[in-house]
């Protein structure tokens, strides 16, 4: 008996080792931008893209608060005209978005050979405004360097500095990226870099867009963040599918610090924790009940025997729970 417990004992020692050493990690670790450039490439295979019939949506649905920055594309491969309309997709988009300090925040980055930042999440706060700062942005012609957008967007646009809020509030961070050309940089490791640092990323591909950097930058599921449409001149058609995905945005679905499970009450959410695990006082991480071991009783009422079986329930107890915060984490990833 005691050979067989330390044999299981032994083999889940290793396994948890060998899963710790893979997925215990922080946000923004090499490893991590590592392990989400792996999960792209695994769901590279699903549908990349919906060509979209929007249906009608719920003209009282009202968008989350999120940090929001448009990254779009204004190389030369996209005619004045087009980009025209690529500024009245955001202009259309603002409308349907719950502008303000305390609801949603938009930002603009700009790019080609080089990036700009129109303007940042602490610019503007009411639509006029926004709209204002949309028209008067001009495209800057050579070049597709979307990886630098995306960091760019990740180091200077999603930033405190710059306007987001802190991560304690909770606030979605989302950015969309409309491109109808191939990148002239890299943007696999750059994508997931951004989304390991929890922003969410929409990919938009216009004619010409190379399905596959669109499958590399967006967040998963591939079918939920890439779209794909024919032309710019239909390209307003996504205002009504992005009001309908952004309304659904929960704040439990990224951002939160949940060790088990997030409660979205409408107005806030709220950490619980699963059957046989209690809340700790920092009200998000959880810890295994104590509970009284239940001990056969030996007949030879040997002292030495009963204090290997208490300890060796309670190791496997700690390991079970070490196990399921983990699978937890890896389901985050």
């Amino acid at each position: 008996m005691r050979s067989l417990l330390w044999s299981l004992w032994s083999c889940a020692a290793l396994l948890l080792s060998d899963v710790l050493a893979t997925y215990h990690l922080r946000a923004g670790d090499p490893q991590l931008i590592a392990a989400q450039s792996y999960a792209q490439t695994r769901n590279n295979g699903r549908p990349p893209a919906r060509n979209l019939n929007p249906s009608k949506t719920d003209s009282q649905c009202r968008s989350r608060p999120m940090d929001l920055v448009f990254i779009i594309d204004s190389s030369r491969s996209v005619r004045p005209g087009e980009f025209e309309k690529v500024k009245t997709f955001l202009a259309h988009m603002v409308d349907t978005l719950d502008v303000g300090s305390e609801g949603t925040r938009v930002a603009v980055v700009n790019y080609a050979s080089t990036v700009k930042i129109e303007f940042l999440l602490k610019h503007h706060f009411n639509k006029p405004d926004l709209k204002k700062a949309i028209s008067r942005i001009e495209p800057l012609a050579a070049g597709t360097m979307t990886g630098l957008a995306i960091k760019t967007a990740m180091n200077e646009a999603f930033t405190e500095q710059s306007g987001a809020r802190p991560r304690s509030k909770n606030i979605s961070k989302v950015a969309i990226i409309v491109t109808d050309g191939r990148p002239q940089d890299q943007v696999e490791e750059v994508s997931a870099a951004a989304r390991a640092s929890g922003i969410e990323i929409y990919a938009v591909g216009v004619d010409r867009a190379d399905m596959r950097s669109l499958q590399q930058m967006a967040s998963i599921p591939l079918e939920d963040h890439v779209f794909y449409v024919e032309t710019y001149g239909v390209i307003e058609k996504l205002t009504a599918k992005f009001r309908e995905t952004l309304c659904g945005l929960d704040p439990c679905a990224m951002g939160h610090d949940c060790d088990h499970i997030c409660v979205n009450s409408n107005v806030s959410f709220y950490c619980k924790c699963r059957n046989g695990y209690v809340l700790n006082a920092d009200r998000k991480t959880c810890s295994l009940k104590q509970a009284k071991a239940e001990l056969v009783e030996d007949p030879c009422k040997c002292e030495a025997r009963l204090a290997f079986q208490k300890q060796t329930q309670v190791a496997l107890q700690q390991l079970t729970a070490k196990i399921e915060r983990l699978e937890n984490m890896v389901g985050r990833v």
